[in-house]
């Protein structure tokens, strides 16, 4: 992802690139027996990347907090293809009691699932603690698809067992990983409020994205687990992603639009790294316009990972035992 590429859209190893489309990056991959699950896929580059996995032909469950634009963006799939399979779930990832009624929801449909894309997601917003207790951003953003990945991996264990086919977890991170707290992530300090930068919150959360799969690729392997994670960089979209800092963000398209990409091409690095039979056994990377990229040192840093996925989990545990 350099930046004559990015400008240019020239493909890279992948034969994809920034200018590639969702539908482009998936072109003739049918996954008509798939199941496939996808966090905030009612709107923006999740609706995108719904659409394109019904069209696909993968069976498709939106997870949305706002049921009304879920089901709204499953009429609108079912409009183009009326042989879609498309299906809608209440979730709220800021809350850890909405993901586990959410898992069991979803776990009683006894559907397999071979796909989990965690798309979605908050930015910039003011400091304000989530139900439980955290830091939005991070609690929504990180903590949420942390705790939804580990209540469904049986289900995605036991498909890609009794299936022989590969699953894949996809989460959606960003470049703004890079800029982030001095120490990475805040494990002391993850709700102060004095020291709370909505940017740099923001970063933190995604850098966590990339941390979350690094280390689910390391427990894979050391299972011989067929299944793979992935963290992806979308792309500068303008989406409803951009409502706390809406202005400065056309402020910013206006002197650097040739940087930007529309939603079909937002969406295009998701659909690649969740489909294309080339990544099949890849683990672990971070991927941007299609192609494999190299994260920052701390995306890279495996004890790193590893001291989140115990902080993650102590912070679940202290919501549950704030509810007993």
């Amino acid at each position: 992802m350099n930046f004559l590429s990015l400008v240019t859209g020239r493909p890279g190893p992948s034969g994809f690139g920034s200018a590639s489309t969702a539908e482009q990056s998936s072109f003739s991959v049918d996954h008509e027996s798939f199941m496939n699950l996808d966090s905030g896929g009612a709107s923006g580059i999740g609706l995108e990347t719904t659409r394109v996995l019904a069209l696909r032909k993968a069976h498709v469950i939106i997870a949305a907090r706002n049921m009304d634009a879920a089901n709204e963006a499953r009429q609108l799939i079912l409009k183009e293809d009326g042989n879609a399979r498309v299906d809608v779930l209440k979730l709220d990832l800021s809350s850890t009691k909405s993901i586990r009624e959410f898992a069991d929801n979803f776990n009683a449909l006894d559907l397999r699932l071979n796909i989990l894309i965690n798309n979605a997601g908050i930015m910039f917003c003011p400091y304000q603690l989530s139900e439980d207790g955290t830091e939005m951003q991070f609690a929504t953003n990180h903590v949420g698809h942390f705790l939804l990945t580990n209540l469904l991996l049986g289900n995605m264990k036991d498909t890609a067992r009794t299936t022989g086919v590969e699953g894949r977890i996809v989460n959606l991170s960003s470049v703004a990983h890079i800029h982030t707290y001095r120490d990475g992530i805040q494990f002391d300090n993850i709700n102060d409020k004095n020291r709370y930068s909505d940017k740099r919150a923001y970063g933190q959360s995604k850098l966590a994205n990339i941390l979350h799969v690094k280390e689910l690729s390391r427990r894979f392997q050391e299972e011989g687990v067929n299944i793979t994670a992935n963290a992806v960089h979308p792309g500068l979209i303008m989406t409803n992603l951009f409502k706390h800092s809406a202005v400065l963000m056309r402020f910013l398209k206006f002197f650097s639009f040739f940087l930007w990409k529309n939603v079909p091409q937002g969406a295009a690095t998701t659909c690649y790294v969740a489909l294309h039979p080339s990544l099949k056994g890849v683990s672990g990377k971070y991927y941007a316009d299609c192609n494999d990229f190299k994260p920052s040192a701390f995306a890279r840093d495996e004890a790193l990972a590893r001291n989140l996925w115990d902080f993650s989990n102590k912070l679940i545990a202290s919501a549950s035992a704030s509810k007993a």
